[in-house]
């Protein structure tokens, strides 16, 4: 971050407000939003911060996603993203992004932003940290790559640091339940889920609104800029 640079916080939901209200401070504005910010939450913030400046995001992973799917709507890729994550967070978890307060608030203030892949799905919506389903029986590929043909007790999609987007698939348990299913993972510029009967995809911790039958993920021809270690 730039020398007397001052980034707005927003900080989202009242869990992240009571957590970050004194921690986050020296890091600059606190601006109080919902839990799931919408447009006109996060519209006016993004356009007011100057090419190449910095938000930082307080909140769980879906709030993290709803401020991204801002960013990429009004075309502000450009902005530096610092995050605030919650104990536990995928998005966290898939960057490296510290959850001590401690350790995040001076990782968002001195650290250094890096191009992120930012991965999409055909719903309107992006993966901040994780899409899962519960049990599906279809066919999954990623790219060329038949991940699944027939059942699996659980499936995962993240972005993939190294470059687009991976897909974990659990397979059922095996020996009348007395061992976990296997696992198998692959990544790629693409992912697509086709199932019967229809499954509900959790995205960033939310549940859908109605099961699908089709999904697809896929890499943005644009990446953010993510403040990580």
């Amino acid at each position: 971050m730039s020398a007397g640079s001052s980034p707005r916080v927003l900080t989202c939901g009242s869990a992240a407000q009571e957590r970050w209200s004194e921690t986050a401070s020296p890091l600059g504005t606190a601006l109080a939003l919902p839990e799931r910010p919408v447009r006109g939450d996060v519209d006016p913030v993004v356009d007011a911060v100057p090419a190449g400046g910095r938000l930082v995001v307080a909140g769980d992973d879906a709030a993290i996603a709803a401020v991204l799917v801002r960013l990429l709507r009004r075309e502000r890729l450009d902005v530096e993203v610092a995050l605030l994550p919650t104990p536990g967070s995928a998005v966290a978890a898939v960057w490296g992004v510290p959850t001590d307060p401690t350790a995040a608030v001076d990782l968002a203030r001195d650290g250094r932003a890096r191009p992120a892949p930012l991965v999409r799905d055909d719903h309107g919506g992006l993966v901040a940290g994780r899409h899962t389903t519960g049990p599906v029986h279809g066919e999954i590929y990623c790219g060329e790559h038949r991940v699944l043909r027939g059942d699996a007790a659980h499936v995962a999609v993240t972005p993939d640091p190294a470059g687009g987007v991976r897909v974990t698939v659990t397979g059922p348990r095996r020996l009348g339940g007395l061992r976990p299913g296997r696992v198998t993972e692959h990544a790629g510029r693409a992912v697509q889920l086709g199932c019967r009967p229809p499954v509900t995809v959790e995205r960033d911790g939310v549940p859908g609104d109605r099961p699908v039958t089709r999904r697809s993920w896929y890499r943005h021809t644009d990446d953010w800029r993510l403040v990580r270690p």
